[in-house]
């Protein structure tokens, strides 16, 4: 099958489980909430800022002293969907120590309404951000020249910017802890 058809057809799988769950277990609220945690919800929910090579480069230089876990990810990729809720997480088990956590979304500007309803749904801690569409082999090479672009990827960086490890496909939690306490060690942070 060809991988775009494929693609759309995972979205669209994903899509009609997303809503149906979100039917049958989202409970009727009133139209009018005033509630300071309603609006804040409201305001919280945003879309992921457009990003391009030059972004990308900015986010991690906004980062350096600090140790960063980047992953990449999409709402049409299924081991993606089951591992962002342990980056998330790790996002938590680890901030004390330092660690900051960047998410960047492959998904195309026709799936924006899932990217909003995956964070909606999943709540993460850390800010995400999502790849503009197009030169997409030229964006992996400057994320790393020796990744070929498979989904999920989780990208380990030192607090001095030197890319440490990449953690691709699913793994176990185990793994992603090791990394983690590799990078905070070479960045000078404690953990436990």
């Amino acid at each position: 099958m060809h991988i775009a058809r494929a693609r759309s057809l995972t979205s669209l799988i994903f899509a009609a489980t997303f809503f149906a769950a979100a039917l049958v277990a989202t409970p009727s609220l009133p139209s009018h909430s005033s509630t300071p945690q309603a609006s804040a919800a409201k305001t919280a929910i945003k879309d992921p800022e457009l990003i391009d090579i030059a972004g990308f480069q900015r986010i991690l230089a906004s980062q350096k002293g600090h140790p960063l876990l980047l992953s990449i990810w999409a709402t049409w990729c299924e081991p993606c969907r089951d591992e962002y809720p342990m980056v998330n997480e790790l996002a938590k088990q680890y901030a004390a120590q330092g660690l900051r956590v960047v998410g960047v979304s492959y998904d195309d500007d026709a799936e924006i309404n899932l990217v909003r309803h995956f964070l909606a749904r999943n709540t993460p801690i850390f800010i995400n951000y999502r790849k503009r569409m197009g030169h997409v082999d030229q964006f992996d090479r400057a994320v790393d020249p020796t990744w070929r672009g498979e989904l999920p990827v989780n990208f380990f960086y030192s607090a001095d910017g030197r890319l440490m490890f990449r953690i691709v496909g699913e793994q176990p939690r185990a793994q992603y802890e090791q990394a983690i306490r590799a990078i905070l060690l070479a960045s000078g942070s404690s953990h436990p």
